[in-house]
């Protein structure tokens, strides 16, 4: 009994430390950008002894945040909503067609998970200048759906194996072709996973810094995370104006992962138990 106490006490103890170690680097970053640029090189680590909500507005304007959030939340819907389509159509086919056809498509999609992105953006780069594409939020979030498909076609084909047979064979006994069965019957099964892969998804093309670096050359089309790139110039760095910027961007990423989480760990879960 006391064996289970103190490892429960211990367990606790690596939980708050690895919370205080994670919480930290947020909280500097929030009590900075109320300072100004000398109280901050003054001490990094003092509360600012006044709020200088200046900092925000400025970063407000010189970042152009509303067509900035707008660019990257059309990038990140478009990227989404074409992952999770083309991802649960591909791997509920792979999954139920038989065959070795099926299995070397499906193993091409997963060994291009184990190839780096820094070694195709060259190619993927030409790719895009090409196709007339670069340059466009359009254009990058059709960049973000091929590279995002392989990672959601695994998740979904291991997902797809435990629904039942029987479904799809009333489905089609009642009138319903292969995409009414699918959309239907299918996909509405497939929640727990689509969740969880939509929220994955967001928090990675939201975040992003170099694809839209290398795919983005018109300030208009900017993404929140490259505008804030604006701020860094040769010789002169804003820190207090830059981290009033990364705390704004973060707001809806901590949003969303805190209202969502549950979403997550369960979506992760089943699809561990059932792929």
């Amino acid at each position: 009994m006391r064996l289970k106490k103190a490892n429960s006490l211990l367990i606790t103890l690596l939980l708050c430390v690895g919370a205080v170690v994670s919480f930290f680097p947020i909280y500097m970053a929030v009590i900075n950008s109320f300072k100004t640029q000398g109280e901050m090189f003054a001490s990094f680590t003092a509360l600012p002894t006044k709020l200088h909500f200046e900092n925000y507005s400025q970063a407000f304007h010189q970042t152009h945040l509303l067509n900035s959030a707008l660019n990257s939340t059309i990038i990140s819907l478009m990227g989404i909503g074409g992952i999770v389509v083309c991802s649960a159509l591909a791997g509920y086919k792979l999954s139920r067609t038989r065959g070795k056809l099926s299995g070397a498509i499906f193993f091409l999609f997963v060994a291009s998970m184990l190839v780096p992105f820094h070694s195709i953006m060259i190619p993927l780069t030409r790719m895009a200048r090409d196709l007339s594409v670069q340059g466009s939020t359009y254009g990058l979030a059709l960049i973000y759906i091929g590279l995002g498909v392989n990672m959601a076609i695994f998740l979904y084909h291991g997902f797809v194996k435990s629904i039942p047979r029987e479904l799809e064979e009333s489905a089609q006994m009642d009138g319903c072709n292969e995409f009414q069965t699918f959309f239907r019957i299918i996909f509405p099964l497939l929640l727990p996973i689509t969740v969880t892969i939509a929220i994955l998804d967001f928090l990675w093309i939201w975040n992003d810094f170099l694809l839209p670096l290398l795919m983005l050359t018109d300030v208009n089309h900017y993404t929140l995370i490259l505008s804030t790139n604006m701020l860094f110039g040769e010789y002169n760095k804003d820190w207090s104006l830059i981290l009033a910027v990364l705390v704004l961007t973060s707001i809806p990423v901590i949003l969303i992962y805190v209202f969502f989480q549950k979403f997550i760990m369960e979506g992760i879960a089943e699809g561990a138990v059932k792929g």
